[in-house]
């Protein structure tokens, strides 16, 4: 039986909470990032993003009135604050992963205004309240005459991409304008004075400060982080010395909640790594370490995210977690692999994007489930178990606008970023494959900066072989880097078809050698099913980086809310309560039986219709196990987790799918022995 949270780092225990004082040099991390549009998404992986283009991810603007009208990030006296921006760092990424020169033409209408509406100051974004009304000059005199800092700081990360891809030389000496303004006026008009998501969040100012650092070696920047981390939650020093764990546990009201926020916790994640980039101080790494594994103890999901319904509230598969924070917390995994090369947090992104992520979302990605539950046997109306239970009932149906709209406009950031993500390049002048999907790479390698196209062809994660076929114009000696999952005992590579090398699961191995035009290697990952241990004595079924659902017929009801529009209700078709026999979970590999039923083509999409594989698996039903209020509570279980109560008679061979593929489930189950 797999347990829960093997993470393995190779990094040594410090005693956490404690910081040496003297600082050391700007730490250059492992990886660094590609310029967006140098990975271009294919197969399974491109179908996703065109369905986002065709659906709300480009055409917010158009069909969500709080964007399309007098906008403020378009000079208007519309919205001002996060969700247009939230939109374009989903919205940009995807019209340059695909291309698309109609999507470039609509989002750069923003990023324009933008850079072209600057203050002399530096000051940026939409016009304030005391500059239309009172027509004050906004500087450092007249800090507080400015609007919160929150939004500008989604903006930046907008910003960062859109010079990646283009190098527009107007972004640099914009953003060096807009940071020395920020180093003087913090002192009169600090991250909190307008609210507490800039000081919940001030890390992501903080990244884009260094990221600029990086180009212009402006030590002034590195001042305003230090500024900008002083002021913000003390996520670091929390993630460390394990007292703020405990009192997420303990504690469901309005006293510090923000603390307790699960999309400031899936942002703040980033924190101690990118401290980490600034003073090379490796207790941060410690206290990242610490953090991640007592996050995922306490409150983990068995499809890789935390809960989170707003807050964090523990490891029960009843409670809920918001899109938000799935998106979040993929990014910020995303910055923290570049930065410490570890591969567990790797493992972790995967699992986020290939499980939590596509099952909250409708298949043409117009709708969103504002909280998603582990153990969903319904998605309805209701005022269910969560920290933030609305008593308007729309927080767990599909809709547009059901539950609050920040997912709305932030959602598309999912996707588009583990896209960019794919490839690092490393020391060397080499590449790193450290997450899978289909692709293609353009990027200079070697001594020489070789040019080379790398196809990644594969339909992992629903295969087990990844092949990469290259193009270049001439031979080229470069490092080739491959992340090998920690599910995997032992990677076998191949070069040109011939066997090259064995790897170890959780380790990054290295291919060094003078590539030539036509070159394939590739590699295979086998896949064993495993069970794993969750809340309540749960356990779920897991192969390679999918979890493995309940597969449950779906009966789909539209409604229509008087506040929130249109939304989509789901019921299962059939029984869902069902315990997985002991034998099951104790040999998974003999009584569990995997099949693969179709291939995952180019025109997949994540639901049963498609779903590629199955396990069929021994289980029992269990007739006392019935919904309350929509919700299935897990059974009681003794401390060896078994389940005492009434089982059939009778076993019954049921079916698994991949966890993202579903939208009822049960992927958390009791055992009857």
């Amino acid at each position: 039986m797999k347990k829960l949270l093997t993470y393995s780092f190779s990094l040594l225990a410090l005693a956490p909470g404690t910081f040496a004082q003297t600082k050391t040099a700007y730490t250059v991390p492992i990886y660094q990032e590609l310029p967006l549009g140098a990975i271009q998404p294919s197969g399974w992986l491109r179908n996703q993003l065109v369905i986002m283009r065709n659906g709300t991810s480009g055409h917010l603007d158009e069909v969500y009135k709080k964007v399309k009208q007098d906008n403020g990030w378009l000079g208007g006296k519309g919205d001002g604050w996060e969700e247009t921006p939230y939109w374009l760092d989903g919205a940009l990424p995807l019209a340059y992963l695909l291309d698309d020169k109609t999507l470039q033409e609509k989002v750069l209408r923003y990023v324009n205004w933008t850079l072209d509406h600057q203050r002399p100051s530096g000051y940026f974004g939409p016009l304030t309240k005391a500059e239309r009304e009172q027509h004050i000059t906004i500087d450092a005199q007249h800090a507080a005459d400015g609007e919160d800092w929150w939004p500008k700081m989604v903006m930046l990360k907008v910003l960062q991409q859109y010079y990646t891809a283009t190098k527009d030389p107007r972004v640099l000496p914009f953003m060096t304008r807009y940071f020395h303004y920020q180093l003087q006026a913090l002192k009169t008009a600090p991250l909190g004075k307008w609210t507490e998501w800039a000081t919940s969040r001030g890390i992501e100012n903080v990244m884009i400060a260094q990221w600029l650092y990086t180009k212009t070696h402006d030590a002034k920047l590195l001042q305003l982080a230090e500024l900008l981390e002083s002021q913000s939650f003390a996520w670091t020093t929390w993630m460390g010395n394990r007292d703020w764990m405990i009192s997420t546990t303990t504690y469901r009201d309005m006293d510090d909640w923000m603390k307790r926020h699960a999309v400031n916790v899936a942002m703040g994640l980033k924190a101690p790594a990118i401290n980490y980039q600034r003073t090379g101080n490796k207790t941060y790494l410690r206290n990242l370490q610490t953090g991640w594994h007592d996050l995922m103890t306490v409150h983990g999901l068995p499809m890789g995210i935390f809960s989170g319904d707003e807050d964090l509230n523990g490891n029960d598969p009843t409670q809920g977690v918001e899109l938000c924070a799935v998106v979040e917390a993929m990014y910020s995994l995303e910055n923290i692999i570049g930065i410490t090369g570890e591969v567990p947090y790797m493992d972790a992104l995967e699992k986020m994007a290939f499980n939590a992520l596509p099952t909250q979302t409708t298949d043409d990605y117009n709708n969103k489930q504002y909280f998603q539950v582990a153990n969903q046997v319904q998605i309805s109306r209701g005022v269910f178990d969560f920290s933030l239970p609305f008593n308007r009932e729309m927080c767990n149906v599909l809709g547009m606008r059901s539950g609050y709209t920040c997912c709305l406009a932030n959602m598309h950031q999912g996707w588009t970023k583990f896209a960019q993500h794919l490839w690092y390049t490393t020391a060397g002048n080499g590449v790193a494959a450290l997450t899978y999907a289909p692709n293609r790479l353009t990027a200079k390698v070697g001594k020489d900066s070789t040019a080379v196209t790398i196809n990644e062809v594969t339909s992992y994660p629903f295969e087990d072989q990844v092949h990469f076929e290259l193009t270049m114009p001439k031979a080229a000696a470069f490092p080739f880097q491959l992340r090998i999952p920690g599910w995997c005992k032992e990677a076998t590579l191949l070069l040109n078809g011939q066997p090259l090398q064995h790897a170890k699961g959780g380790e990054i191995t290295t291919v060094n050698r003078t590539w030539k035009n036509g070159d394939q290697l590739s590699l295979q990952l086998p896949m064993e099913i495993t069970t794993t241990v969750w809340g309540r004595n749960s356990r779920s079924v897991e192969r390679g980086p999918l979890v493995y659902a309940l597969k449950l017929n779906e009966k789909w009801e539209k409604g229509t809310d008087a506040e929130e529009g249109d939304y989509l209700s789901v019921y299962p078709e059939e029984a869902w309560n069902f315990a997985l026999q002991r034998a099951a979970v104790e040999k998974p590999a003999a009584q569990l039986q995997f099949s693969t039923v179709k291939p995952a083509g180019d025109d997949f999409v994540w639901n049963l219709e498609h779903a590629p594989l199955q396990i069929t698996a021994p289980a029992k039903r269990l007739p006392g196990w019935e919904a309350v209020n929509g919700v299935a509570y897990q059974p009681v279980t003794d401390r060896n987790g078994f389940y005492k109560g009434k089982t059939d008679s009778t076993i019954q061979k049921i079916t698994l799918v991949p966890y993202g593929c579903t939208k009822v489930r049960i992927v958390a189950f009791p055992i009857a022995e």
